[in-house]
């Protein structure tokens, strides 16, 4: 076969291409697992944060807050019958995944969606973290459309389940310097020990129009507004009005409040 000849030339073009695809395929079989374990350890972090279990004097490393997450009592719910599910494993389910298969979700009523979602899964996975046998703290995901982009989250609740112990926002891309302030820790920290509820049971929290003066009649229930970025801020409160509301974990949360979980004994020192 001539040097220059098509056959050539093809041929090289199919070893080539096979040769690469192998050197693609084994990447992604290499890297798979270290993929996955930054995906668990990126999660840890952003759950571990709002546990109240991490010391503040010193920086944790990665192996120690591993270790932490795995102490954290993690739960599936199904969100509309208000109830444990223990047929779902918390380790490989994906809320995200299940928002788009139609078995595992259901369409939000219009008049509901808030967040503008479209559709929900039926199920999630929720954090329950122990102090000795007495429930400290609930932590929830929350999700919504901001401005120009998805936004993702992690809400605490202290064991009253109506006090805010603390938020984190983990995905967004909303403006830069404007809307990607619900990313800052001064302006998180404005969430803790505000209320979600009023006293008839009401979601009330909110993001202001302007700074919350202290003593004010809605004062706990509000945070300050995020300077230039209204849209994303109403966004903000209506993804926590839609995930506390009726459709959300409410009923969940009302039924928590009347019959509390058991620590697992697996997790009893």
């Amino acid at each position: 076969m001539s040097k220059d000849s098509p056959q050539r030339a093809v041929l090289v073009v199919l070893l080539t291409a096979v040769v690469c695809s192998s050197l693609v395929s084994a990447a992604v079989v290499v890297l798979r697992p270290i993929q996955l374990e930054n995906q668990m350890l990126e999660r840890s972090r952003n759950i571990m944060q709002l546990t109240g279990l991490l010391p503040p004097d010193r920086v944790i490393g990665d192996d120690e807050i591993l270790d932490l997450y795995k102490s954290i009592d993690l739960r599936i719910i199904n969100i509309d019958a208000a109830s444990y599910d223990s047929g779902i494993d918390p380790g490989t389910f994906n809320q995200r995944r299940a928002q788009n298969d139609p078995e595992l979700s259901v369409a939000i009523p219009t008049a509901r969606d808030q967040a503008r979602l479209g559709r929900r899964s039926r199920y999630a996975l929720v954090y329950l973290v122990w102090n000795e046998d007495r429930l400290d703290r609930v932590i929830l995901p929350v999700h919504g459309s901001g401005m120009w982009s998805m936004l993702y989250g992690y809400i605490a609740l202290e064991p009253d389940l109506n006090t805010i112990a603390g938020m984190t926002f983990y995905e967004q891309n909303e403006t830069p310097g404007l809307g990607d302030q619900i990313t800052h820790d001064y302006w998180l920290e404005k969430w803790t020990g505000r209320q979600v509820y009023d006293d008839q049971g009401n979601p009330r929290f909110r993001i202001s129009e302007g700074t919350v003066e202290p003593g004010s009649a809605n004062a706990e229930f509000e945070v300050d507004a995020l300077t230039g970025a209204t849209v994303t801020a109403n966004a903000v409160t209506a993804l926590v009005h839609y995930w506390f509301g009726p459709h959300g974990y409410q009923p969940f949360l009302l039924a928590l409040r009347e019959q509390p979980p058991d620590r697992p004994a697996e997790l009893k020192p």
